[in-house]
């Protein structure tokens, strides 16, 4: 029977090969999947930098090559183009540093928040009754966000998150915003560049005001004519945006971009792959996983990491590969405000992201293997391998899906 693993040096790897095991724990290192594989450099370095050898399974990816057909310097690896990606269109970064912790940010995000949702209230209420909109107040709310964002992400994350009560658009303006200017700074985009995905992310889902809330909220599957009709909320952004005196021009465009898919099997113009664009793929990328993250008429919310699982699924049909694979590092596997099962049994919320082991977040714990709650709670900083027993330290089991749990994790931080 022949062998379908092989143990190989970490200089003998090349491009298609499938990583299945390292010499090391996978906790030990930045990779968000336990196996994966290797088609760029940026992995190779990384692997490079942590590990002397790994183990490749032969039947997910290549073998080593048989090298005394090949000729001299064919071995050279050889990454996919940079320009099937929008990620190419990057063509100035700047470095972002926490300037502040996620505790002395908090009360600042908080104050932040609780001003810019009654924005949101009167921008959705202003809409419905035939107004316009007041551009100058909205842009002030998104600089808000963006400047706390820049000095810490997890604190506008954790509130975002544990502010959810439904999947309509008033609940996750915000909320997309937020997401977007976060992964906008995890791409060292330039700062007016944050605020533009910010408004966007804001903005993109107002032409819901003009569309029938028993359609938007109809819990059976919409017929032919439901689903043109639900669909059109995109043309009407694009609309009232170009009404709107006083945003940054290119704002409507973008904002009618969200539901385009890299295969072209999305809406409004069907574009595809780099037609989307940068921001256009960022705005689809994050309004998905803040749509399955949320309570929708039609489903339930699904944890975090499911969702992540799931637009890791569809890199190269419905999102560009890079683009998943760079915001899976941004969020992280167990993100901001999810909530997570400890392998001693305890209940906790991640309140804070571990930037180097990603694996390793901070987290609450609020709930003890018991059922009972802490008061106070107890903070872990997992990276720093704080004990559950004597031999074990402390580690994610699992998330959870939202209401698995009898707990409101709102009132541990609103």
């Amino acid at each position: 029977m022949a062998l379908t693993k092989k143990e190989i040096k970490v200089e003998e790897l090349e491009f298609g090969m499938y990583i299945s095991e390292l010499d090391r724990p996978w906790t030990d290192t930045p990779f968000m999947f336990q196996g994966f594989i290797l088609n760029d450099d940026k992995q190779l370095e990384t692997i490079k930098k942590f590990c002397k050898k790994v183990v490749i399974d032969l039947e997910k990816g290549s073998d080593l090559p048989d090298r005394s057909q090949l000729k001299a310097g064919a071995l050279k690896p050889k990454p996919s183009s940079p320009s099937e990606s929008v990620l190419a269109s990057i063509k100035k970064k700047v470095a972002y540093k926490e300037t502040v912790s996620v505790d002395q940010e908090l009360p600042v995000a908080r104050a932040v928040q609780t001003r810019n949702e009654v924005v949101v209230k009167d921008m959705f209420t202003t809409l419905q009754a035939g107004k316009a909109l007041d551009a100058p107040r909205v842009q002030e709310a998104v600089t808000s966000m963006t400047d706390s964002v820049v000095r810490n992400p997890d604190a506008m994350l954790l509130l975002a998150k544990m502010k959810e009560k439904g999947g309509h658009t008033l609940d996750r303006a915000m909320s997309v915003s937020i997401y977007m200017i976060t992964f906008g700074r995890f791409l060292q985009l330039p700062r007016d560049q944050l605020d533009l995905l910010g408004m966007v992310g804001l903005l993109q889902d107002i032409g819901k005001t003009r569309v029938p809330e028993d359609v938007l909220n109809k819990k059976e599957p919409l017929n032919k004519v439901e689903l043109t009709v639900c669909r059109s909320h995109v043309s009407h952004s694009v609309d009232i945006l170009k009404e709107t005196t006083g945003l940054p021009a290119e704002v409507p465009v973008l904002a009618g971009l969200h539901h385009e898919r890299y295969d072209g099997t999305g809406y409004m113009n069907g574009l595809k792959g780099i037609e989307i664009g940068l921001f256009g793929s960022i705005a689809g990328l994050v309004d998905c996983f803040d749509a399955l993250t949320h309570p929708r008429p039609y489903a339930e919310a699904l944890a975090p990491s499911n969702a992540l699982s799931l637009l890791y699924n569809w890199r190269d049909s419905r999102f560009d590969r890079p683009l998943v694979e760079q915001f899976i590092q941004c969020i992280g596997i167990y993100p901001v405000g999810a909530l997570v099962e400890l392998n001693s049994g305890d209940i906790g919320i991640v309140i804070a992201q571990n930037m180097v082991r990603r694996l390793l977040p901070r987290v609450m714990v609020v709930i003890d293997a018991k059922g009972n709650r802490l008061n106070p709670q107890l903070i872990l900083d997992l990276a720093r391998d704080p004990m559950a027993s004597k031999d074990t330290p402390y580690r994610i089991k699992r998330t959870l899906e939202k209401g698995s749990v009898a707990i409101d994790s709102s009132e541990f931080f609103i």
